[in-house]
């Protein structure tokens, strides 16, 4: 027996692939990571699916008519293989075909999804550097992650860096913070994965010792598993969506007892007038009183008062998950988050401040030296065309049609060609009966992928491609302290194929494979993004090995940063010499540049405004509960659902839905029961797991379930898997940012009964 072990690399950490006579057997965690992800051993389990595509396919119909195939077949009928020569004169004769007759803007390169946590082989980059080299297509901006904040902030503080990570690191909040309010919560499930990989996974070791200093931790959620029981968080009960509201009221109840910091608001914001205005009720005649709070939120208005209380005089930190803005209006409570940390005087300080994401994704308040992790770049974009990530569905199905977008109008493109790699789209977005209507709509879509995702089976052309393991590679993070060797630990399984020799033989048909690979293999490719990074390095004075010696060891380490890194530091020090990138070189509490949009659906300052569905809206009477989904615990969102292990989580043979006690007896529903949960979108079968821990109205499930409507058979109007996103609302967060929309959704739930079995 022959036993290989080599370093390698996934968005959910580092490890090392042992191998016995070339079959993976085992991933055993890099040594300097304290608190592994149980998700590298499903690893194996993914590399040897039998969902695994084994080579090239086309749907029949398409291969027979192309352009003028029927499109209503894509998912019903079968495909037919094809060897992997046909395969890319297909691909290459399509794009052609599509750019001589419709441009640039008939072509979608907006593939999206974390792929793999290889850079040169990262598909979602591959598919924009091909496409980019090629003339150019229609692109997206932003992702589903933080996509509303990160086109709302840099009106606010100028920059939405803060969201990639580079936030007050949690050393610094570890000896400093007096008290932690933590808005959606510190899950430890959330930073298993970081995009890129990570050496260590930091989030647990760090709460940890929070809670030994005997930290105060707020929990303001409506689940209390949000945070883990060993912080011992006081957790507050809210209603889905309603968070901006209660900060509002903290923000009236600090202005009330005179405890607002005018010395930080004069010299460091502008706009504070008339944001007191609006929660004194002098612009609106409705103060922002906790009584007024209640109502919306859910919470006692004496609750509201105390913890306003514990705020006041305290160095605090505040902190907003990410999933606190994909929800309708989300731009609100990040804006009043930075507000109330501002009335308190708190930006800049040790420890203290506001903050994103810690508890939202691994890497998040790392302690590290600010440089750029290997990046294979695209380069630009001749066409110069892209829409909101979040808005597929609008281009698809609105083509040539107005949407509003940063203070201007906009037009979707007409895609005839769409061709998607490393991702799957019927995960990720939202009101998938209305994607697979938009799906419809091209001439083609190309899909290449590991395994037969959703994504895949509604494809005209599939291509199959290698897993990590079958290829080398390099990866990192710019928030971890690793950069990583990937080795090739196994031979390439069935005829799958690197993306980066996919694109490249592609490149070749349409004449420009020099330009797309500058003449470099995949090797060359590796050792070249290691020099890159290696001279990034070298500049902040790191020492940066060979890259043989790289290579044959596995990783570099960087070192730790000299000091804590506190955001907005220097700003606070000297707001005049270390100006932020807002129009007025600081913290915007009235933007100018948003109330000149005029906008209809957003002021100038935060504001409280009804979502389009929430538990106090209209709909509620017919849909009750309200879902929330949420991060798995078992897969980074769609990626292993397909493998045993993910398989053994389910409920009743679908995506577990964690409900309360009383909302299911109300519904004649017991635990491990299977249901049917549906709105006028959608409905999806689930399995019940009964939970105290939610705020009563409120259902939960994990995201990344595979959609199944009955591909390639009986196609059903509902989902069999239990995807949320067949019932989430597909609108943009506002008319600045068109973010994603998926936390604003109502449903009610039943005993399955009215759908056939099987």
């Amino acid at each position: 027996m022959t036993i290989k072990k080599v370093p390698h690399l996934a968005h959910w950490g580092a490890f090392t692939a042992v191998t016995e006579n070339g079959r993976l057997t085992g991933c055993e965690p890099f040594f300097a990571d304290s608190n592994p992800s149980p998700m590298l051993q499903t690893i194996p389990q993914l590399v040897y699916s039998d969902k695994r595509i084994r080579q090239p396919m086309v749907r029949r119909s398409w291969l027979k008519a192309r352009e003028n195939s029927d499109r209503t077949l894509r998912g019903r009928e079968d495909f037919i293989a094809v060897d992997w020569e046909t395969a890319l004169d297909l691909v290459a004769q399509e794009n052609q075909r599509v750019r001589e007759r419709y441009g640039a803007d008939g072509i979608f390169t907006g593939s999206y999804g974390w792929s793999s946590a290889g850079r040169v082989n990262h598909a979602r980059t591959l598919v924009r550097r091909f496409y980019f080299n090629g003339g150019g297509g229609v692109d997206q901006l932003g992702n589903y992650s933080w996509g509303a904040a990160q086109f709302f902030l840099p009106y606010v503080i100028g920059t939405y860096m803060p969201l990639t990570g580079r936030v007050t690191d949690w050393p610094s909040v570890i000896e400093h913070a007096e008290v932690v309010l933590a808005f959606g919560g510190l899950a430890l499930k959330n930073a298993q994965v970081a995009s890129g990989g990570a050496g260590e996974h930091t989030l647990k070791p760090a709460l940890e010792q929070l809670a030994r200093k005997g930290t105060r931790v707020i929990n303001v959620s409506p689940l209390r598993d949000d945070c883990p029981a060993f912080l011992n968080a006081d957790w507050i009960a809210i209603r889905p969506n309603t968070d901006v509201a209660l900060m509002l009221a903290l923000g009236y109840e600090i202005e009330r007892q005179g405890a607002a910091d005018y010395n930080f608001l004069n010299s460091h914001c502008v706009g504070y007038p008339q944001l007191r205005d609006y929660l004194l009720g002098q612009s609106d005649g409705v103060a922002k009183t906790p009584q007024w709070a209640s109502t919306i939120t859910g919470i006692t208005a004496e609750r509201i008062s105390e913890l306003a209380r514990q705020l006041t005089g305290k160095r605090s930190f505040i902190t907003c998950s990410y999933a606190v803005q994909r929800a309708h209006r989300g731009e609100q409570p990040y804006w009043m988050m930075i507000a109330l940390s501002a009335m308190l005087g708190q930006p800049g300080l040790p420890g203290a401040g506001f903050s994103f994401g810690h508890g939202s994704m691994n890497s998040v308040g790392n302690p590290r030296i600010d440089t750029p992790a290997p990046q294979l770049p695209t380069g630009p974009n001749p066409a110069g065309l892209a829409i909101p990530v979040a808005r597929i569905c609008d281009m698809l199905l609105q083509p040539g049609e107005s949407y509003a977008f940063q203070g201007q109008t906009h037009r979707y493109p007409d895609i005839h060609l769409m061709h998607w790699a490393g991702g799957n789209p019927f995960h990720h977005h939202q009101q998938l009966n209305r994607l697979v209507e938009g799906w419809q709509r091209p001439d083609t879509v190309i899909v290449q992928d590991i395994v037969w995702t959703p994504a895949a089976q509604m494809a005209d052309i599939v291509l199959p491609v290698t897993t990590t393991l079958e290829r080398n590679d390099i990866g990192g993070s710019s928030r971890d302290r690793f950069v990583f060797a990937m080795h090739q630990a196994i031979a390439p399984q069935h005829q799958a194929r690197n993306d980066f020799d996919i694109f490249a033989d592609l490149a070749e048909r349409l004449g420009y494979r020099e330009r797309f690979t500058e003449n470099r293999n995949e090797m060359q490719w590796i050792a070249h993004l290691y020099q890159q990074c290696g001279e990034a390095q070298q500049r902040k004075g790191v020492e940066w090995p060979a890259f043989e010696a790289f290579w044959q060891r596995g990783y570099v380490e960087l070192p730790a940063s000299e000091r804590d890194y506190v955001f907005m530091s220097d700003f606070r020090a000297d707001a005049q010499a270390s100006p932020l990138k807002t129009s007025s070189g600081k913290i915007e509490l009235f933007c100018q540049t948003i109330a000149d949009y005029q906008l209809n659906d957003m002021a100038g300052h935060p504001e409280w405004r009804a979502p389009q569905e929430w538990l106090g809206s209209e709909q509620a009477a017919r849909f009750p509960l309200h879902l929330i989904s949420i991060q798995p615990a078992d897969r980074l969102h769609s990626q292993l659902d397909a493998t045993p292990n993910v398989q053994a989580n389910k409920t009743a043979g679908h995506e577990t839905l964690w409900m309360h006690p009383q909302d299911a007896a109300a519904r004649g529903i017991s635990d491990g029961s299977e249901i049917e949960v549906f709105n006028a979108r959608g409905i999806m079968l689930a399995g019940v797991k009964l939970n105290e821990g939610l705020t009563p109205g409120v259902v939960v499930t994990s995201t990344g379930a595979w959609f199944d409507p009955g591909f390639g058979g009986a196609w059903q109007p509902w989902d069999r898997a239990g995807n949320p996103n067949v019932l989430t609302l597909d609108i943009g967060t506002s008319l600045l940012t068109q973010g994603p929309n998926a936390m604003s959704c109502l449903v009610e739930i039943r005993q399955r009964q009215t759908l056939q079995k099987g």
